[in-house]
């Protein structure tokens, strides 16, 4: 791993920014971002931090995700969110190393899977999940859970038996193993 020392370059911000809004540049090293793979055609990135490190790396799309994950491996499914007959959502759930990846194929908020977040976490996913089936705590569960023949409270497991239908909403989820 290479490393190198840097300042962050620090200005203040335009337009109509509030008064005492800062701006926060650093300059790359062109030999790194052409590692990447980052042009003029190709420079969204996806940035990260964890309390202690930012992290810079290309987009990673959908595809590159799948394939990163196979190379690796991993046991993916394949979830598309639908409201009617109208694919909302494709969500790649990386079960090996607990990471999600969606692609949103409408622009309204309130039919995608996620709402306005484009990059949920593990738990975002899991909450999902629940949300598209019967509540834990409702009384008699357990007789729900026999019905559809499932012996514990799993709801990826409730979801691929009833494909998360709700009675108060058009949409639904089709679930395939990669």
């Amino acid at each position: 791993m290479e490393t190198r020392n840097s300042k962050l370059i620090i200005s203040k911000a335009g337009g109509t920014a509030s008064d005492g809004s800062k701006t926060y540049k650093v300059s790359l090293p062109s030999t790194w971002i052409n590692a990447l793979e980052i042009d003029e055609d190709n420079r969204n990135l996806e940035l990260s931090f964890d309390g202690e490190r930012i992290t810079i790396s290309p987009e990673l799309t959908i595809d590159k995700f799948i394939t990163n994950a196979k190379k690796k491996g991993n046991y993916l499914l394949k979830l598309d969110f639908y409201h009617h007959d109208d694919i909302c959502t494709t969500i790649i759930a990386d079960q090996t190393d607990e990471k999600v990846k969606i692609k949103n194929y409408t622009s309204n908020v309130v039919y995608r899977a996620f709402g306005v977040n484009e990059n949920p976490t593990w738990e975002d996913y899991n909450d999902f999940l629940e949300e598209r089936c019967v509540p834990r705590t409702r009384e008699r569960v357990r007789v729900v859970l026999d019905t559809l023949g499932i012996d514990e409270y799993n709801p990826l497991e409730i979801i691929k038996k009833t494909k998360g239908v709700m009675a108060e909403d058009k949409q639904w989820i089709d679930v395939e193993e990669l």
